[in-house]
Order: structure tokens, then sequence, then C-alpha cells
């Protein structure tokens, strides 16, 4: 077994990156999920609500990034110019988060239709995982990402998916940062402590899923209820529809690369 993907959101949920490599840190991959959108009331926007996120696209270059989509694009600094700090809502959960200016934010809610602003997590905020799965209980952190800093999906998991399917989905409905090649369908299901390349990762927990596995990632629009109906039909546990692993890194600093073997350093029971 071998990573055959490796993918970050920079923005909760804008287009995805996919690299040859990426650090581990802490509450994720190095530049994972560390900026978010939210409304007027700092709640966090996803392509649940609005779809057309998923248009937008990012691409680094040294220490800005450039959102676009279609023929309209913004420099955004990677560290915000203000001193505006708030505390932002993801889920149950709230972080204190550093604000964009005016002319950044503009541009966001013009490009999705809806007042909303930038905020980006300052390497101080702590948003701790939830403490029934964290193997080192109130330290162990996550980024924006909706609560668990990793997760992971097999290749033959989404081909038994989409042999169910009349229409073939691709792996970006589900948004993995790993993606493994060489695993039985479901073998993520099994494992409980994985090893790649220098490091150790935990399976806490299943990962759940909702009707963003409906929206067209290219299209930034919804599909209609594929796969997700076809996932709750063999895939459902106590009205929970799981496809995929969440992770925790044990620890912190170490480089994956695709084509690394994926070690199972120990099987659930």
């Amino acid at each position: 077994m071998h990573l055959s993907e490796i993918n970050i959101y920079p923005v909760k949920s804008l287009k995805g990156i996919s690299l040859n490599e990426a650090v581990v840190e802490g509450r994720g991959l190095r530049h994972d999920r560390r900026w978010m959108l939210v409304d007027e009331k700092n709640q966090f926007l996803t392509q649940r609500e609005f779809p057309v996120m998923a248009r937008i696209g990012i691409e680094f270059d040294g220490d800005r990034f450039t959102a676009s989509i279609d023929d309209r694009s913004i420099e955004v600094p990677m560290s915000p110019s203000t001193d505006e700090y708030h505390t932002a809502k993801i889920w149950n959960s709230t972080v204190r988060s550093q604000y964009y200016p005016a002319e950044i934010d503009k541009w966001f809610s013009e490009s999705l239709g809806i007042n909303c602003r930038l905020v980006a997590m300052p390497e101080g905020a702590h948003r701790a995982v939830s403490p029934f799965y964290a193997i080192r209980q109130f330290k162990d952190a996550v980024s924006y990402a909706d609560g668990y800093p990793f997760m992971i999906l097999s290749e033959a998991s989404l081909q038994d998916l989409n042999s169910r399917l009349s229409e073939p989905v691709p792996m970006n409905r589900f948004r993995p940062n790993f993606v493994v090649s060489g695993a039985e369908p479901f073998a993520e299901d099994k494992w409980k402590i994985i090893l790649i390349g220098s490091t150790v990762f935990h399976v806490v927990k299943p990962s759940e899923r909702c009707v963003l596995t409906t929206v067209d990632q290219e299209k930034g629009e919804k599909t209609g209820k594929e796969p997700l109906r076809t996932l709750s039909i063999f895939r459902s546990y106590k009205g929970k529809v799981l496809f995929g692993q969440n992770l925790i890194a044990e620890n912190a600093g170490g480089v994956v690369k695709v084509g690394q073997a994926l070690e199972v350093l120990e099987r659930a029971r």
C-alpha cells in the first residue's frame, strides 16, 4: 500500500490543491485549512450552503496566495495586515482568528454573492480535537477542518462505491488529505495505527458524510442525492453515513510524499 494522492484545502471549503509532498503539523498538513470564510455573525461558511465555493481556486507564491474564479483574482498575504481578532465559530467549537481588511473581504463577498470575511488561524490559536477521540486529551489540535487534522480514503473504497452508482464520482467529492492505493475496499476501517514515512498516525474516528459530497467540485453545483443516497444504504451506522477515516499524528515535523509506503502498525479489534 502506498500514498497515491496528497491534498490540502487552504481555505476551508474552497478548491483543493494536490501536492507531491507535504509537511505534517500537529493541526494538519502545512497550509491545510488555515484560512476560512465567515458570515456577519462570525459563523463559518461551507459548500453545504454555498456550493459555488468549490470554484474558487488557491495558488501559493511565497508569502501570499492568489484566489481566483473565472476571470477574477486577488492576491492575499498569508498573514493579515490587521490587528483585528474575533472568535470564529465552527460547528460547536470556537477559535480566536485574525481578520483580513475590507478590500479582501469585498472580493470574496462579490465572488460568492454573500457578505463574508476571510479569517486566518494564528500560530498561537488552539482548537482542541474532541476529547472523546484525542490521543492526548486537550492537547491534540485541529485547524479549521470540521473536526480532525487529517482524513484518509482508499482508491478501492471509492471504486466499490462507484460500482454501485449509475454515474461514478471522483475522489474530490470526499476531500481527503491522503489517498491510498493497493488496499482492499474499506481496509482503512480496520486500521488503528499506521506509519507513513516517519510519521505515526492514529486512526481515531470514521469520517461522517453530508450533502457536500453531492457538490460537483468543478462546476460548484449540487448534482442531486448521489453519492450520499447510495452510501446511506450500505455505509450507515447509527444514522451517520461513514466513508474514510480521520487521523491524528503522533509526531509532527515529518514529510509525507506521494509514493511512500503505508504500513499498518496496529489493527482495530
